[in-house]
């Protein structure tokens, strides 16, 4: 299996595909898995990169807490190990607060920004209910299995609940073939995002982003990406009606579409602009 030594860690990470790089980060105990719904669709135009961060499926789980600035150290060493200078990046929930602090890392080496159910920390982000916190906290005694089931409400809406029973098998069968996170390494991913905050670094971020939220999230809510937006100088906003957290699973197809067209948008500029 592919391995990238970064440091005391080892990330486990899968390449698929020719072209454009483009990497695709993980939210909260997520990782290569996640993108079942993805992966087929964009090694077919990309040059795919996806990782487990460390503290979840096959990379080291060192005890925390994590910051968000070292996940994102981590995700550039793997591209140092695998030579890419440039790449595209995709990243939900926690994955897209990796990004923006990969993106203040390597400004150079990222020409654009998809960035799905996320925040920019600090004092302005808008806090998910309590309910929705006790919720995804609430796993003491359960087994993996438990834990998916109990946490549906909170990554896919009730519409996706009642109406897709085919998207929500393939989530759980998804989540439920990657390897078991143990408690303290979820909490040490919690503390990276409890602390994070890149809000007033933003304006820093001179590329092209697309920011996608789901009108019915209760983890983050939607109105987190208004806010995101206003602190980056080239950003748009795209709110899914009836969506909810997770978005790479419950509006799979209609995500990798806007994802791909707002990347090659991105390249048909930049080529327009080089020809100026």
């Amino acid at each position: 299996m592919p391995y990238c030594q970064c440091g005391e860690v080892n990330l486990y990470y899968e390449v698929q595909g020719d072209g454009v790089s483009l990497l695709l980060v993980a939210g909260l105990g997520g990782g290569t898995w996640s993108w079942y719904g993805q992966a087929p669709y964009f090694r077919e135009r990309y040059r795919t990169i996806a990782f487990d961060n460390r503290g979840a499926g096959r990379s080291s789980m060192p005890h925390g807490p994590y910051q968000m600035k070292q996940l994102a150290e981590d995700a550039r060493c793997l591209l140092d190990h695998l030579g890419v200078e440039r790449t595209l990046v995709l990243g939900l929930s926690m994955g897209g607060m990796i990004a923006q602090e990969l993106a203040l890392l390597a400004p150079h080496r990222i020409p654009a920004l998809f960035l799905g159910c996320t925040h920019g920390g600090g004092p302005s982000q808008i806090a998910p209910a309590q309910s929705a916190i006790e919720i995804l906290l609430n796993n003491a005694g359960l087994d993996q299995q438990e834990i998916i089931e109990k946490n549906l409400p909170i990554f896919l809406s009730e519409a996706c609940r009642r109406e897709k029973p085919e998207v929500v098998a393939a989530y759980c069968a998804a989540q439920l073939a990657a390897p078991e996170q143990p408690e303290y390494a979820f909490h040490a991913q919690l503390a990276a995002i409890s602390s994070f905050d890149a809000s007033e670094r933003l304006r820093k971020i001179k590329i092209p982003a697309m920011i996608v939220a789901g009108s019915e999230d209760v983890l983050i809510p939607p109105e987190n990406a208004h806010v995101l937006a206003k602190r980056l100088p080239h950003a748009e906003v795209v709110v899914i009606p009836g969506a909810g957290h997770a978005l790479q699973a419950e509006c799979a197809d209609m995500l990798n579409a806007m994802a791909d067209r707002f990347f090659r948008q991105v390249a048909l500029t930049a080529g327009k602009s080089s020809a100026a």
